[in-house]
Parts: structure tokens; C-alpha cells; sequence
């Protein structure tokens, strides 16, 4: 996570959530799964449990201590849409993002039914952009 990428599309990444499961072929390069294995077994490292899921409920409020707008890459080390990320966390997750206006948030998710599912719950705005990678 930082408030500064290397990726030409982005400013900066926040992960509120970490780790997955593959579910596709798409999956079988994953860089974060390879970045996050490498230190599975660190003590203390942010990705002391690899690539497990993991929720960072004290993550939710750090796009308000970017004061400059950014483009933000919401979960570059996960997908927002898992089936294990409770939908009263993704409630919370797309909370941050609508109140944090001056920043543009760009979520990318592979599991494509659950955001049809949660879709209309989640309270969009302008500034919050989706996209399926399939």
C-alpha cells in the first residue's frame, strides 16, 4: 500500500482487504500472490500470513490522510468482492470512498456476480470507477 505506484495508470494503492484465491486462469501470474508468498512466515510483515485473506479494518480511514487527489487502486493485493469479505465490509469500504470525494477510486474485481449482487447496495458516485477483468 502506498500513496505513490509505480503503475501508469494509478497514483496510489490502498488495501483494506489482502489475499485471495485463484478462480480463473487469469490468476496464474498473479504478482501479488507471488509478491505476498515471499514473506509468509516474516514475523510482523504485512504479509506475515502470505497470501490468506485478511481484512485491515484500521486501513478504512487512511484515503482521508491523502490530502492531494489521487487515482487510487482500491485492494492491488486482493479483490474487494471475495467471497470471504463480509458485505458489511465492502459497505464500509465503498463508504470511505464516497466520502473521500476528491480522490477517484478505481476497483477492479474478476468476481463479476457478486458485484451484480451488491451492485445497487453499494452507494456509487462519480468518482468511484469499476471495472471486470476477465
Amino acid at each position: 500500500m502506498s500513496d505513490r505506484s509505480s503503475i501508469d495508470w494509478t497514483d496510489a494503492s490502498w488495501n483494506p482487504v489482502t489475499g485471495c484465491l485463484q478462480i480463473s486462469p487469469g490468476c496464474d501470474h498473479c504478482y501479488a500472490l507471488t509478491f505476498a508468498e515471499r514473506f509468509r512466515g516474516v514475523p510482523r510483515h504485512p504479509y506475515e500470513q502470505g497470501f490468506d485473506l485478511r481484512l485491515w479494518p484500521e486501513r478504512l480511514e487512511m484515503p482521508f490522510k491523502w490530502r492531494r487527489p489521487r487515482r487510487i487502486f482500491v485492494n492491488s493485493m486482493s479483490d474487494l468482492f471475495h467471497h470471504a469479505v463480509p458485505d458489511d465490509y465492502i459497505f464500509q469500504v465503498f463508504d470511505t470512498m464516497r466520502r473521500a470525494d476528491w480522490h477517484t477510486f478505481q476497483v477492479l474485481t474478476k468476481r463479476s456476480p457478486r458485484l451484480k449482487r451488491l451492485g445497487p447496495h453499494l452507494g456509487w458516485a462519480p468518482h468511484i470507477w469499476v471495472g471486470v477483468s476477465i
